[in-house]
């Protein structure tokens, strides 16, 4: 996630849940990305997916004021679901009770409706535009 405060551009990583036409990602109340986010609401997400073997390279964008929402437990799981599988019986407990927190009343969803969107597929860095992904028939 792409932000700007006071006039610093920050980025950090993120995981994310694409759900009801809205980009959900993790925060904090106190966090930094919640404290940056409440002073000024305007950022970018880029999603990169990228397979070197295959030669695959996507990028989308998405650009919009976010808002700071209470967590939704459920919304909360499904989003590390995404990243540490269905079984949550596997879920490393130091980091569910450090670092998510799942059931913290300080957790909170950051919100982003995309107002804009971008794609571009540079897939072509290993092959070339004739055996671009997706190939064509």
């Amino acid at each position: 996630m792409f932000r700007i405060n006071c006039n610093d551009p920050r980025n950090a990583p993120v995981w994310f849940l694409w759900e009801d036409e809205t980009l959900w990602l993790l925060g904090t109340e106190g966090g930094s990305s919640v404290l940056r986010l409440e002073e000024n609401p305007q950022c970018a997400v880029e999603i990169v997916h990228f397979d070197n073997e295959k030669g695959i390279l996507l990028h989308l964008g998405f650009r919009r004021n976010a808002t700071i929402e209470v967590s939704y437990t459920d919304r909360f799981r499904r989003l590390l679901s995404k990243y540490l599988g269905n079984n949550e019986a596997s879920w490393n407990n130091w980091f569910i009770e450090n670092i998510a927190r799942v059931e913290d009343r300080e957790s909170r969803m950051i919100r982003l409706i995309p107002q804009s969107t971008f794609t571009s597929n540079a897939s072509f860095f290993r092959t070339g535009p004739e055996l671009t992904w997706p190939l064509k028939d």
